[in-house]
This record gives structure tokens, sequence and C-alpha cells, in this order.
């Protein structure tokens, strides 16, 4: 089911996907998607603009867009979408997926204790909670910023206890903290998103081996969710350090426990 109405001028749709409203009329020069968060507000009238503001029936801020994506994100909904926008429509589509109680509770939680969240950290944390583990680099679009300026939101969540960072330089991930999925009583989907301590990783092969005979690399792979390489690696350091032993080469290549 549908509904279409006008909106104070604006035609929207109510459906079973959400609120979608559209405005005639194409971004202003200089402003589209990809910076609808970071252009200067600007007004295609200014003159008509300033009076409107004058008046109260706008803010002088020209904060619309942050506020837009503040309300949905906070309450653990996606982010608004104006995918549909062309050269002649902006459109915003405002979805009425259910919202997630437990993200909103973190949320006021840390607003309690250091403000109001900013916008670039509520992207991120909703990504992060959708996507589980991202890059610097994954990040920056969906913040429309340099990854330096998304690198310093990142550390300051990190600081705060609602991300980990994993690895180092430009290969450095991030995944919410194991207090923000305990909080959501969901520990066991921490450690799949964390992944596993070198020990922990040499003993699941050690233990695979007990009760298979034999190991191959691409169980290494899948078992420990890991790379080809970072596979080889830990295969290595087992045989390095006498655990065990290798048969075959290559792709041919077993490995079992040393007699």
């Amino acid at each position: 089911m549908s509904e279409e109405r006008a909106l104070r001028g604006f035609p929207f749709k109510l459906d079973d996907d959400g609120l979608a409203i559209s405005s005639p009329g194409g971004f202003i020069e200089g402003v589209g998607i990809g910076n609808l968060l970071v252009t200067p507000p600007r007004s295609r009238n200014p003159l008509l603009a300033d009076i409107i503001k004058r008046i109260g029936l706008a803010e002088r801020t020209g904060r619309g867009i942050d506020r837009i994506f503040e309300g949905m994100l906070r309450y653990g909904r996606p982010a608004p979408d104006y995918s549909m926008s062309t050269d002649y429509t902006v459109a915003v589509l405002l979805s009425n997926a259910d919202a997630d109680p437990d993200f909103l509770k973190m949320v006021v939680e840390q607003e309690e204790k250091l403000g109001l969240m900013p916008v670039d950290s509520l992207i991120v944390l909703s990504r992060l909670r959708d996507e589980r583990r991202l890059t610097t680099a994954d990040l920056a679009p969906s913040v429309q910023k340099p990854e330096a300026n998304v690198r310093t939101t990142l550390e300051r969540l990190v600081e705060t206890g609602f991300l980990e960072q994993h690895g180092t330089g430009r290969g450095r991930t991030y995944t919410l903290s194991a207090r923000i999925y305990q909080k959501a009583g969901q520990r066991a989907e921490y450690i799949r998103q964390a992944g596993f301590s070198q020990i922990q990783q040499e003993q699941m092969v050690l233990n695979y081996i007990e009760k298979h005979g034999t190991i191959k690399r691409a169980d290494v792979m899948e078992l420990c969710r890991i790379s080809k390489d970072q596979a080889y690696k830990l295969l290595l350091r087992l045989k390095k350090q006498g655990d065990v032993v290798q048969t075959g080469e290559r792709k041919a290549a077993l490995y079992e426990r040393k007699r």
C-alpha cells in the first residue's frame, strides 16, 4: 500500500519502504549526494531564505541535512537515501525499518556522559553495526570527509570504548567493541567479527588435526576465518615450533601432528 500527498508544497509518498519526499529542481551547483553533509549551506534565493529564517520558519544554521541523518541514525535506522535524486528533482527516502533499541541505548548513554554524539560518529557506528568490520577508507565516503578526519573520529570512538581496532597501518580495521556486543547479548558475534588471537588459532588448528588426522591450508582459512597468506604463516609457525609436520607440496600439502 502507498499514499501520495503534498507536504508543505513538496510531494511525498508513504509505502512499505518508508517515506519518500521529493522537491522540484536538482541540487544547487556545487552540491551533490557525495557532499551533502559537508558543503556549506547555500540557498537558491538568498533574500527569500533570509526572510524565512527571520520569521522563524527555518534555521539560520542550515543544519537540515545533519538533523535528518541524526534523527534516523541515532534510532538505529538506515541513513537517509538520496540516490533517487536527478538533475531535476531532489528526492530522499526515509526508511520505515524498525528502530534498534540497543543502538539507541548505546547512543543515549554516550550522550549522557560526553554530550551530543556528532553525526560522523553516528554514521561510523551505524555502518559497523551493519557491516561488522571496516577500514578508514571504507568509511570515508559515508562520512564525506578526508580519511584523516575519519581517523580522528575512529580514534575518539576507540578511546570511549565503542570500537576496537585490529591490525596496523592502512590495513587497520575497526569493529564494535566487546562491551557493545556484550550489552546487546551478542558475545559470540563479537568473537566472529573481532577474530581469534594467535594462540587461539594455533589451538584450533591442533584440535582439528587431533579430530581429523590432517589439515589443509584451505581448512585453516575456513576454520580461523583468515586469508591464504595468514593461513600459510600460521602453519609455518606451527612447523617451526615442532607441533606439526608437512607432507606434500603447494595445494597438495597436508599437515599432521609430529610423532
